[in-house]
């Protein structure tokens, strides 16, 4: 496994100043990261199905749930409205936040939601929505107050300890649970849209690793501990780079070789 703070160091070894840039370093990333957090919440959503949406904009002879598509088509929508973003390092705003939910979750919220208790992509919750073993969840009144506190709180973070700082905002985060729908998407895409603000790399929550990563989300709901999931981020961040630090190490290696 590589090491997380060579994975800090190779992400900053070449500024992202251009979209450009940006799109060459998350080339498969971007894909990778929307299969597993489409996943991790929804079993019918597949690689091959996420690949082809990135890749061609559609996917051919697919008889699964319409959901699963819209919410893997919402990913790709979503990457593209962050990207001038993530280059700006435009901070976080709540206006942000509700967008993002509405990107993702266009499409998806079921009847009930969006009939019964109108409940509206890129809107806060309306009622009251429980999550976790604790059930933990912010009344639907406090919500905007409480997402627009922690966004100050974050926002104004100067330390250099930048994966706790994630670790704690994604904790909070989906400890409020401010939507009816979507909160671990839009979570976990918020996470990575600090972490590279920051020029930090962003990291992929495996499918195979949720157990764990909802664990670690527990401990904070339970006791207000994030040294758990920041530890689990730092692996996960280890994770998703570690075969591009492999080439990496790989081409440096041969270079030198072709030198003796």
């Amino acid at each position: 496994m590589a090491d997380y703070s060579k994975t800090v160091e190779f992400w900053r070894t070449s500024p992202i100043d251009t979209v450009s840039s940006l799109e060459q370093r998350l080339d498969n990333f971007r894909i990778l990261f929307a299969y597993h957090s489409g996943k991790i919440e929804n079993d019918e959503v597949s690689y091959h199905d996420t690949r082809e949406i990135f890749e061609n904009g559609k996917v051919l002879n697919y008889s699964g749930a319409p959901r699963a598509i819209f919410e893997q088509q919402n990913q790709k929508l979503c990457y593209e409205y962050l990207k001038d973003k993530i280059v700006a390092k435009e901070p976080l705003t709540s206006e942000l936040v509700r967008e993002i939910h509405r990107i993702l979750t266009s499409g998806t919220y079921d009847e009930r939601r969006f009939l019964e208790n109108g409940e509206r992509p890129g809107e806060y919750k309306k009622h009251d929505y429980v999550t976790g073993r604790s059930e933990v969840g912010s009344p639907a009144e406090d919500v905007a107050e409480e997402v627009e506190e922690l966004l100050e709180e974050i926002n104004s973070y100067k330390k250099q300890d930048i994966i706790r700082a994630a670790a704690y905002f994604h904790a909070v985060f989906e400890n409020i649970h401010p939507f009816a729908d979507g909160n671990g998407r839009v979570g976990r895409t918020l996470l990575n849209y600090y972490l590279m603000i920051h020029n930090h790399p962003p990291l992929i929550v495996y499918d195979e690793d949720k157990v764990l990563y909802y664990q670690c989300l527990e401990k904070y709901d339970t006791d207000e501990n994030i040294d758990s999931l920041a530890e689990f981020l730092k692996y996960e961040t280890e994770k998703t780079w570690e075969k591009t630090l492999d080439r990496q190490n790989k081409k440096k290696r041969k270079s030198m070789d072709e030198l003796r």
